[in-house]
């Protein structure tokens, strides 16, 4: 005797599904983007600081960076556009100086040469200002920030302590003080000036800043 067979349910229909929105990452970038921004901005204030924006390419960047070189032009377009945002002297340069001025009057020059001396230092912060040291001299981008660095940070940190006559002179006399010690420490390297301590070249430096300080009294 054959049984009937049983018939099968019939199959429910399923609500239509709700399409999803394409999950975004903030700011339109992809994770690690970034990151790899911060990379290769690292590597290219490595390779200017060590051999100068002529000596330096691009494939070099991206070796030094472990990426791609098509991944320089995406992030930064060309060798110009990439130097130019390697280009920087740290906020805390101009936060040092104006810490350094903030306190008494008596010794401010060796505190002014120490703070200087402190954020070059900084083995963080010394590629981007060894970038724009080396590359002043030929390169008019860097040599625009070092002359704000020279005329706007230590006027801006040094403007309720240093006043009179000659003004300008003596924020220039100050700037070239101290860049003049950043060049012969870190790229000139002449001796013994590297090996010398901060608290050493602070004690022999302070009374140059000093002297600076003050307007000159003519000589009667």
């Amino acid at each position: 005797m054959t049984l009937p067979r049983s018939t099968p349910p019939e199959p429910q229909p399923q609500p239509p599904e709700t399409p999803q929105p394409p999950q975004r990452h903030p700011g339109g970038r992809r994770p690690g983007e970034n990151r790899t921004r911060e990379q290769i901005l690292d590597a290219a204030r490595e390779c200017f600081a060590e051999r100068g924006y002529d000596a330096t390419s691009v494939r070099r960047i991206a070796e030094t960076a472990g990426v791609d070189q098509a991944l320089v032009h995406h992030f930064y377009g060309t060798k110009e556009k990439l130097f130019l945002n390697a280009l920087e002297i740290p906020l805390r340069m101009p936060e040092a100086l104006a810490q350094a001025a903030a306190g008494d009057r008596v010794g401010l020059g060796s505190r002014i040469v120490l703070a200087h001396l402190r954020v070059w230092e900084d083995a963080s912060a010394r590629p981007a200002m060894m970038t724009t040291l080396r590359s002043a001299a030929t390169h008019r981008s860097a040599a625009a920030v070092l002359r704000d660095y020279a005329k706007g940070s230590i006027r801006e940190a040094l403007g309720k302590v240093i006043t009179g006559e000659d003004v300008e002179l003596r924020i220039a006399l100050i700037a070239t003080t101290l860049i003049g010690l950043s060049l012969t420490r870190h790229l000139v390297r002449l001796d013994p000036v590297p090996d010398t301590s901060p608290q050493e070249l602070a004690a022999r430096l302070g009374p140059v800043i000093d002297l600076h300080l003050d307007p000159v009294t003519p000589a009667a």
